[in-house]
């Protein structure tokens, strides 16, 4: 686990930085970018980063109109699942995560032993984030994060990960000129913030550093200790395909609604083998990517770990998807769905969904978790089945 200087001798030698970091409280966006830098520099000192650490970091910084350009126009996942994950849990990367499962074996069992997070459940991220280490990103992270930092769209995510990115400069695991990754500051094979680096940074080889670009035993146990702070269960299952019967109320399948398992096989739900459900009070939602004739998945407690690695649905489902692969798992059925709505034709849904009252959050042509549970409570009302689906059917009726 990374160790950080204690703080205190820090604070005391270095006052007069103290009280600048406070003046720059009031003004940490925007404006001029020198004054900004050395704001941020004086901020990283009292918070006992070397003098040397700060000063070869902050000749990095500097303002990427391509970080701009990417966070303006990034976008939310518009694929169906089926699309994405048809995708992204590929042929080449079941084979390779399974080779790496094999590869690292010991250390997949170690950092299990220890945080409880199953190897599949990180080879998940590491194939879909980097494909194993392949793909790292080539922007630099402390122009990125200085940039972003510096612009007043989100500078209270964005200025604590500059800081902690110094810190590992200070540590001694990477050189500036090395850190390289994705354009929202991400680091490594499993493309983690600086402030996880620093907070779950863990010598996976005992070699004495931890190098999320290149070593991939501290990525592996970097990771898992990153999933089990986010509240993995240990010997919990995450994510279960399974079938549901035509007469189904299905209303019940949500994220937000979670029963014991037992309640599930009451109302004929089955393993997608066909095989009955375990009867016991373990709690999951049920959850239909592309409604009711599409595939359909038990998710898990656990499943919450891959939600908070990323809020999207299609992302987080992909990735659950994913690991149960890598564990073994057959492909799901996909089942029949009917044809989601076009890019134009949700936002028209949301147009008229926001227009009845139902909140859809932003206007924009992606089926968010708002969006799905507005159409839910529209189809019940005009007594369509209450999948969360949005098709064109959906719109004629409305």
């Amino acid at each position: 686990m990374l160790t950080l200087r204690p703080l205190a001798l820090a604070f005391a030698l270095f006052s007069a930085s103290t009280a600048l970091a406070q003046e720059q409280k009031t003004a940490q966006c925007g404006g001029d970018f020198t004054a900004f830098v050395d704001g941020v520099k004086a901020e990283a000192i009292a918070a006992g980063i070397s003098q040397d650490a700060v000063e070869r970091s902050v000749a990095r910084m500097r303002i990427d109109e391509k970080v701009l350009a990417r966070d303006r126009g990034q976008k939310v996942f518009t694929q169906t699942w089926g699309e994405f994950a048809g995708r992204m849990v590929n042929g080449y990367r079941l084979k390779l995560g399974k080779q790496n499962l094999q590869k690292y074996a010991a250390v997949f069992d170690k950092v299990e032993a220890e945080t409880g997070v199953p190897g599949p459940a990180i080879a998940a991220f590491w194939g879909l984030e980097t494909d194993y280490g392949a793909v790292l990103g080539d922007f630099d992270t402390l122009a990125a994060l200085s940039t972003l930092a510096h612009d007043c769209r989100r500078p209270d995510l964005f200025r604590p990960h500059l800081i902690a990115a110094m810190r590992v400069v200070d540590s001694g695991y990477l050189q500036p000129e090395q850190m390289k990754g994705a354009w929202a500051g991400e680091l490594g094979q499993t493309q983690i913030l600086p402030e996880e680096y620093v907070k779950f940074g863990t010598d996976g080889d005992g070699n004495g550093s931890v190098n999320l670009l290149t070593d991939s035993p501290d990525v592996l146990a970097t990771t898992g200790k990153f999933m089990a702070s986010l509240g993995w269960q240990r010997g919990e299952p995450w994510l279960e395909a399974i079938r549901l019967p035509a007469d189904f109320p299905w209303d019940r399948a949500a994220l937000a609604n979670k029963e014991p398992r037992a309640e599930f096989s009451k109302l004929g739900v089955t393993k997608a083998d066909g095989s009955a459900l375990e009867s016991d009070g373990i709690e999951a939602s049920i959850l239909l990517p592309m409604g009711k004739s599409g595939p359909a998945f038990l998710a898990f407690k656990n499943f919450d770990v891959f939600l908070e690695w990323n809020n999207s649905l299609v992302y987080s489902l992909t990735a659950g998807y994913f690991a149960t692969r890598l564990a073994g798992a057959e492909p799901v059925d996909m089942g029949s769905p009917e044809p989601g709505l076009s890019f134009d034709s949700m936002k028209s849904l949301q147009e008229k969904l926001a227009a009845k009252g139902y909140e859809v959050g932003k206007v924009d042509g992606i089926l968010g978790g708002a969006t799905r549970e507005a159409v839910r409570q529209e189809q019940r009302r005009l007594g369509m089945p209450a999948d969360g689906w949005p098709t064109d059917a959906l719109l004629a009726a409305m």
